[in-house]
């Protein structure tokens, strides 16, 4: 359970580095930046300190990657301009962990108690809370229906992929292989990463070559180099230290418990946000907090 609080810290710094890099480089630049510094980062870690392309595992996190990490992303950034920023991600966290513990309880036979059902469902429950728009703080775009669906391949990518990465959890015990330790967890994510990152790059040079995305505009030359160490920052906090830790956690927890945990992640991103940017939280997004925290730990509690 601590690697699934760790997971969700670390994408919620993610969530602010990513957001000055995005500002400087354009939505595809920084994330394709990002996965080319998280490989670098986990490929020299994984063929030194961990066992490289040798794992029983191999194909089910490249699957998991293609997955979370392709579609799952693509999802996201294709809701993002159709639904705003909170809806996709409601969606996306709220939807992901009823699907990855169904998927997980019909394939691999793994089943929750019904306390941890309970607390699972208060801690989204309160991200839900927090996040939901209102008449006050309605969405900043035009939401269209067609976004639903982008948020519903968002979540799915995100729940799914997490249930391959349990399967492949499985692939390595049955080999014998060592899994409970941050070793495996990095060695897990570098295999998701390699395969995202060839996604990522595939699409992004498809896309460049059907409509090229425009270079950000009203950004100087001394804040697009300062967006580079963003960027550096992105890749280690997110798709290195994140995933890393939720690989980890995947490894050791059934999705089922990992996923609540982690849609508290932009919960964790408030106070990140006010600290860094001076983005001050309404009494909502604090109180859906309370709630989200509270369950987490009556979560942690119940095993």
């Amino acid at each position: 359970m601590l690697a699934s609080f760790l997971a969700a810290l670390f994408f919620a710094l993610n969530a602010t580095c990513a957001s000055h890099s995005v500002r400087a480089q354009g939505v595809l630049r920084a994330n394709l930046g990002r996965l080319v510094i998280a490989l670098a980062v986990l490929g020299l870690f994984a063929h030194t300190v961990g066992h490289g392309l040798s794992s029983a595992s191999l194909g089910w996190f490249l699957l998991s990657g293609i997955i979370g990490m392709g579609f799952g992303d693509l999802g996201v950034y294709s809701a993002l301009p159709l639904l705003g920023s909170r809806l996709t991600v409601l969606m996306t966290q709220c939807l992901a962990a009823p699907i990855a513990a169904l998927g997980e309880w019909l394939w691999l036979g793994t089943r929750l108690t019904t306390l941890q059902v309970v607390w699972g469902l208060v801690i989204l429950a309160g991200v839900a809370f927090a996040l939901m728009p209102s008449r006050s703080s309605p969405p900043r775009v035009k939401v269209r229906p067609v976004g639903f669906l982008f948020g519903l391949l968002a979540a799915a990518g995100q729940g799914f992929g997490a249930l391959v990465s349990r399967r492949g959890v499985t692939a390595a015990i049955d080999a014998g292989e060592r899994v409970a330790n941050v070793t495996f967890g990095l060695n897990a994510a570098y295999h998701r990463i390699l395969a995202g990152a060839v996604f990522t790059a595939l699409w992004f040079v498809a896309l460049q070559v059907i409509r090229p995305e425009p270079a950000p505009a009203l950004v100087t030359a001394a804040e697009r180099r300062r967006s580079r160490w963003w960027m550096v920052a992105n890749g280690l906090a997110g798709p290195v230290a994140g995933v890393g830790c939720y690989q980890w956690a995947l490894a050791t927890t059934p999705s089922g418990l990992v996923l609540p945990i982690a849609a508290t992640t932009p919960l964790l991103a408030i106070p990140i946000a006010y600290w860094l940017e001076g983005d001050r939280p309404t009494r909502r997004s604090i109180a859906g907090g309370i709630i989200a925290v509270g369950g987490c730990i009556a979560l942690t509690l119940s095993r």
